[in-house]
């Protein structure tokens, strides 16, 4: 199995309740994509760090192998929700793969 963590901030300009809706939708749409991905096993966003947290938010996915965690950064749904939900708000982008 191969793990798939993110960590993401938000742009500066966001903040208060529209910062809050950015977060939700980004958990939306990606939790949204279990099922649809071939070899996903799990993921899940969490956007409610504590005030010592340095991120805004966590994606933690697990992935069947490393060819599926391949296929899940090219796949259509995940793409989309990557280009209309993530990238748009974000500045900051951390990746940490390996597998379990």
């Amino acid at each position: 199995m191969v793990k798939h963590i993110i960590l993401w901030n938000i742009k500066d300009e966001y903040q208060g309740e529209e910062l809050m809706n950015i977060k939700k939708g980004i958990k939306e749409g990606l939790e949204g994509l279990a099922g649809q991905i071939p070899g996903l096993i799990d993921i899940k966003v969490n956007i409610n760090g504590l005030s010592s947290s340095n991120a805004d938010l966590m994606l933690d996915s697990s992935f069947e192998n490393e060819e599926a965690l391949k296929g899940y950064a090219v796949h259509p749904a995940h793409v989309n929700v990557a280009d209309t939900k993530v990238r748009p708000y974000t500045s900051q982008r951390s990746c940490l793969d390996y597998e379990v």
